[in-house]
């Protein structure tokens, strides 16, 4: 067992015969389930990440990630004085940083079938002629505008990291080897944190956040933080950017699935744990 104040990150491979520990739940000794190995040849090989959990994202070296989705303000119709006021707070925001972030700026495509099929709701409900005629137009051009052009949206993301050895040493080491962790071949890899280090990790995560969002109100923008649901959601649509508009990702409850754990020897005990 590690100290308190560390995690580990390392290979653990399983015995011949043996279930491979998930990383789904990898605090103290909570029982987990056995998931299958990764396929060499798969999409989830490349991915950086252990899981998501309790509205933050655990990395496969056990750091740990949260995300502030931020809505923009329209700098280019404020007076002049107002375009110094926010540069000076956004300037004393950054100095206010005693750890690195993550600004991320996001372009996807809008599926503006929803939005005519709310139109066609509205214009089959309507009685007056010329308004029908109207929005009858007003469909066509937007479908007509659809197919020419590509609707994009821009979405804005703070990225609040926590490591538990020290952020400026951490980025240090992620920039030499990030194309070797990118492209290891090791599929057994295991992320173990004992649960103190967790509970830290959870509640400097969260001062970051706090912290983060006021400084970003203060400048008149506002934020909020994605909970696991959404967490999910945003990692599906960067993984599947062309899926994602026309097959949103639905609720997980609908996509949960059973799974079955290898017994042992051991008689049942009523109300403990059999693996």
């Amino acid at each position: 067992m590690p100290p308190n104040n560390q995690f580990t990150a390392q290979p653990s491979p399983a015995p011949a015969g043996a279930p491979l520990q998930a990383p789904g739940n990898p605090i103290g000794s909570e029982p987990v389930a056995a998931t299958p190995k990764r396929n060499q040849n798969s999409s989830q090989s490349t991915l950086l990440l252990s899981e998501i959990r309790d509205n933050m994202v655990i990395m496969n070296d056990g750091s740990f990630r949260a995300v502030i989705e931020c809505e923009s303000i329209n700098f280019d119709l404020m007076s002049d004085r107002e375009r110094e006021g926010v540069e000076v707070l956004y300037q004393n925001f950054l100095n206010a940083l005693s750890h690195p972030v993550q600004i991320l700026v996001r372009s996807k495509r809008v599926d503006i079938g929803p939005y005519l099929e709310k139109l066609y709701n509205i214009r089959i409900r309507q009685d007056n002629m010329l308004l029908n005629v109207l929005m009858d137009d007003y469909m066509k051009f937007i479908d007509l505008l659809a197919q020419q052009y590509s609707i994009m949206d821009k979405s804005f993301y703070v990225i609040v990291p926590y490591n538990n050895t020290g952020d400026l040493t951490t980025i240090v080491q992620q920039s030499k080897g990030f194309f070797d962790k990118l492209f290891t071949k090791n599929k057994n890899a295991v992320t173990k944190i004992d649960k103190m280090t967790y509970v830290k990790a959870q509640d400097e995560i969260n001062r970051r956040v706090e912290s983060i969002s006021a400084g970003l109100r203060q400048i008149g923008i506002a934020c909020k933080q994605l909970n696991t649901v959404q967490l999910g959601e945003l990692y599906y649509n960067f993984y599947n950017p062309d899926t994602a508009v026309s097959q949103p990702l639905q609720d997980y409850n609908k996509l949960a699935s059973t799974y079955v754990m290898k017994g042992t020897n051991a008689p049942f005990q009523p109300g403990g744990f059999n693996g």
